[in-house]
């Protein structure tokens, strides 16, 4: 088997097929095996796993998961490229490739199609679309074991960032409120075909058990009011959503956070506190 991944066979491939990457699908190739191996490892849970692939590109990582997960379900939107797939992932008998945009997926009936094994995601996600893919996830009520996917630097810091830094904000609250994340591994921008301006990262994310208590609606809506205007104090920008300024200065001295505060100084222990003081409350939670 003829690894994908390296410059050489990515290369053969793309000229095979008389190929480019599509800016507007964010197609970067990856071209360092050990890396793509590194995904496709840490994406597996169990010898009875199956993998869901979100834009296979070439198959680089879809080979690499191929020789580790039961069966791989592919979703490719490039009309291009299952043609080029037969042909680089010919001994890949495992593999599924589905032309369909991963948006579109209903991913719980896709999960029920396989009672007995373990469903993971995992990808090398377009820049430009990754948090609504992750979103998408994560409000599917799919029974996902575990999402190893890689992005943009800049992206990824922002869901693995700490109380007190620059990259903290709503996202993260609701990120680690979701799931359990970490950082997999770092990824140079000069181990793709082309190579990107930035950096990348792989992350993981296992889901925490939920909560049924808390309404995520609204406590979501909560935690991106405290950060809607960053350099402003949670009381102002609560207070703009609660539309009483005086009400919200009761409810931060209730969970303990003073009024001078910013969103960003808040862990997310500190949101849910403030969460149970309107948590019975009649507050609009549409969408701006």
């Amino acid at each position: 088997m003829k690894v994908i991944a390296t410059p050489s066979r990515t290369k053969e491939i793309l000229e095979k097929f008389d190929l480019y990457a599509k800016k507007n699908y964010g197609q970067n190739f990856l071209v360092e095996p050990g890396i793509v191996s590194k995904i496709a490892r840490n994406a597996i849970v169990s010898d009875h796993t199956v993998a869901v692939e979100i834009g296979p590109g070439i198959g680089a990582l879809t080979q690499m998961l191929s020789q580790y997960a039961k069966k791989v379900v592919a979703y490719e939107i490039d009309e291009r490229l299952p043609e080029v797939l037969a042909y680089s992932l010919e001994d890949c008998d495992n593999v599924e490739i589905v032309l369909q945009d991963f948006m579109q997926v209903d991913l719980k009936a896709l999960v029920n199609k396989y009672p007995e094994d373990d469903v993971v995601i995992a990808a090398n996600l377009p820049y430009y679309i990754t948090t609504p893919i992750l979103f998408k996830i994560f409000e599917s009520e799919a029974d996902i074991k575990r999402i190893t996917v890689m992005m943009q630097k800049e992206v990824a810091d922002r869901f693995i960032a700490h109380v007190n830094t620059k990259d903290y904000n709503a996202l993260s609250v609701i990120t680690q409120y979701l799931t359990d994340v970490k950082q997999v591994v770092k990824v140079p921008r000069n181990v793709f075909n082309p190579k990107p301006n930035v950096d990348s990262s792989v992350l993981q994310f296992e889901f925490k058990k939920k909560d049924p208590s808390v309404n995520e609606k609204l406590f979501f809506a909560m935690v991106k009011a405290c950060f809607k205007q960053r350099r402003k104090t949670i009381l102002n920008n609560f207070g703009e959503w609660l539309g009483d300024k005086d009400q919200a200065k009761a409810y931060l001295s209730d969970a303990d956070i003073s009024n001078s505060q910013r969103a960003e100084s808040c862990s997310l222990d500190d949101f849910l506190k403030l969460y149970r003081r309107i948590e019975h409350e009649d507050i609009c939670v549409c969408e701006n």
